[in-house]
């Protein structure tokens, strides 16, 4: 454990940071998942509608600095590429 009073706090900060990253990225992978089970039932109606609130969050992530933006726009490209497919 750290002994200066910066060090402690930043600890504390980094869990708050982490803790607040990794529910973003759940929402993210949540959202992917939902796209991609229907791109496998082939359902094009339920699978545009996911892919909108796919980039919505994945774009949400991208701003807040949990992604890169040239993450951001890979795995928006694969999932519409994915959309279009079946469409």
């Amino acid at each position: 454990m750290a002994n200066i009073k910066s060090a402690k706090k930043r600890i504390l900060v980094n869990e708050t940071k982490a803790a607040r990253n990794k529910a973003i990225k759940s929402r993210v992978k949540t959202a992917v998942k939902k796209v991609e089970a229907a791109v496998a039932q082939k359902d094009a109606a339920t699978a545009k509608t996911a892919l909108q609130a796919a980039i919505k969050e994945i774009s949400k992530a991208g701003s807040k600095g949990v992604y890169h933006k040239n993450t951001v726009s890979r795995k928006i490209s694969r999932l519409s590429k994915a959309v279009n497919e079946i469409a």
